[in-house]
């Protein structure tokens, strides 16, 4: 049921929504999994977007065939697609959490430090095409992460403890472990969790998965080297919950309740934290439950996992699609006719008769004028004259299209092939783009892509808020009256001059 979404849909899950719709396009899940089931798990990693910077040779070199053994095991059962599908995101656009690195897997190698397999995604400023890297983290002080910001692996979001999210052969696990319950399935209360946190908790639409928590713990605990004890939940930017699990004895169910003595806030820090992926309820089943979405626009792994429930939500914008997915075309191809019919920007009122304008040899021109009558009107509206409204239209449809919404989202989320495949589309693929709106987020995308090639090749070699080595982005700090703030992120060749005895004394030289 839906009916609490029938007034105003909560934004968080109105930017799950477009990031289903756009993040994850089903051209790189075909192309992703036609190369995985070949075996192909670079060249699937290619078609999600994801950068290999491993190389399984050198790993079995470094450190020994077993930890290179499994390294490529998991490559193969790795979904790259289904990885980037469930990858944390940031309000209010959906974009991939920035400057991130996010551990997979682990493995004991020689070292005392076990090895991660990580994907890391890059920073703020060179985000562009949304492409995220694969890389073997070796423990700390070792190797050059290059330009990333934060290298080592983060507590918060992790996914090695939970494979299903990545994994192929564990993917089915994602009902069990996401809590998902269709009607008729035994209810479970919630757990007592005190009188300051189970208003905002356990309310109803509250994106945390309370009934999970002792669980998820358990399984957090014992990766830990700790079979009972406390840990802490991160419930926004200034405030961790902190709990503990107990049982009679190990035969029985752990469960949870709050800490009763108080920490400081280094204890708290120390302890070991739940993973967001644990903490949080599955947006793709908050989706499923509001009616925001349908079987058929999931990853086909997570609509495997996820059933449609018996009974169809009630409201929201998926509440009547179809179930087929040639039923879906067809129903999406009538409502595309019947929306052109209802505004078509291709058919203008000019000169008291209804113009057509549609795609002739690649490029969009007016079919009811002659082209001796368009070149004349052209060069009257060169020299300053009034235009034809099909003229109008056209050049109307090249600055500022109606789709220039998805166009500017397919950009946003790294998407550039469908990005133009709707501007061919709409204006052929022999149109020359004209200054205007339109152009201006095309130009801006490219240059982005600059920037993060810069970024990959390690070019960039100062902080970027110095505005002498960063891209498009961070231009705005070139200022000469600028004097960027030394913090953790500058680079030591920054740090040293800044701060270091051999600067020159100038005022020695009067």
């Amino acid at each position: 049921m839906a009916h609490h979404f029938a007034n105003e849909i909560p934004p968080r899950l109105s930017m799950w929504q477009r990031v289903r719709e756009y993040a994850v396009p089903p051209s790189m899940i075909e192309t992703a999994t036609a190369r995985r089931a070949v075996g192909d798990w670079a060249g699937a990693c290619a078609a999600a977007r994801i950068d290999v910077d491993l190389g399984l040779r050198a790993v079995r070199d470094r450190h020994g065939t077993d930890p290179a053994t499994r390294l490529r095991a998991d490559l193969r059962r790795l979904v790259p697609d289904l990885l980037r599908w469930h990858m944390p995101r940031i309000a209010p656009d959906g974009r991939l959490r920035p400057g991130l690195t996010l551990s997979l897997a682990r493995y004991r190698g020689s070292g005392p430090t076990p090895l991660h397999l990580v994907v890391r995604t890059p920073p703020a400023w060179a985000d562009a095409g949304q492409r995220m890297s694969l890389a073997l983290w070796e423990g700390p002080g070792t190797g050059s992460p290059g330009p990333h910001p934060h290298p080592h692996p983060d507590r918060r979001f992790r996914l090695d403890l939970h494979r299903h999210l990545w994994d192929a052969e564990r993917s089915g696990e994602l009902r069990r472990r996401c809590g998902y319950g269709p009607e008729g399935t035994p209810y479970v209360p919630p757990p007592d969790l005190g009188e300051d946190l189970t208003d905002g908790l356990v309310e109803h639409g509250s994106p945390w998965a309370v009934t999970r928590w002792a669980a998820e713990a358990e399984l957090l605990l014992r990766a830990e080297g700790r079979p009972r004890g406390a840990f802490a939940v991160r419930l926004d930017a200034r405030r961790r919950a902190v709990f503990e699990l107990v049982a009679p004895d190990d035969s029985h169910v752990p469960t949870l309740r709050p800490l009763r003595e108080a920490l400081s806030p280094q204890e708290v820090a120390a302890l070991p934290l739940l993973p967001e992926a644990a903490a949080r309820l599955l947006p793709d089943l908050e989706l499923l439950r509001a009616g925001l979405i349908t079987a058929e626009r999931l990853h086909p792994l997570v609509a495997a996992a996820l059933p449609v429930p018996a009974r169809a939500p009630t409201a929201g914008p998926a509440a009547e699609a179809p179930r087929t997915i040639q039923a879906a075309q067809t129903v999406q191809a009538a409502q595309t006719v019947q929306a052109v019919q209802a505004a078509d920007p291709h058919r203008v009122h000019c000169r008291g008769e209804v113009h057509r304008i549609a795609l002739r040899d690649g490029v969009l021109t007016a079919v009811d004028h002659d082209p001796a009558e368009l070149r004349r009107e052209e060069l009257l509206v060169a020299l300053g004259g009034p235009a034809l409204p099909c003229l109008r239209a056209i050049d109307s449809v090249h600055r500022n299209p109606e789709a220039l919404p998805a166009v500017r989202e397919r950009l946003r989320h790294g998407d550039v092939a469908g990005a133009l495949a709707v501007v061919e589309g709409l204006l052929g693929p022999a149109a020359v783009l004209r200054d205007g709106p339109l152009r201006k987020e095309l130009e801006s995308a490219a240059a982005r892509r600059v920037d993060h090639g810069l970024f990959r090749s390690g070019l960039v070699a100062v902080h970027p808020a110095s505005g002498t080595g960063g891209g498009a982005t961070v231009r705005k700090h070139a200022e000469t009256d600028h004097r960027p703030r030394l913090d953790r992120h500058a680079p030591p060749a920054m740090r040293h001059k800044r701060t270091g005895r051999s600067r020159p004394r100038t005022g020695l030289l009067r």
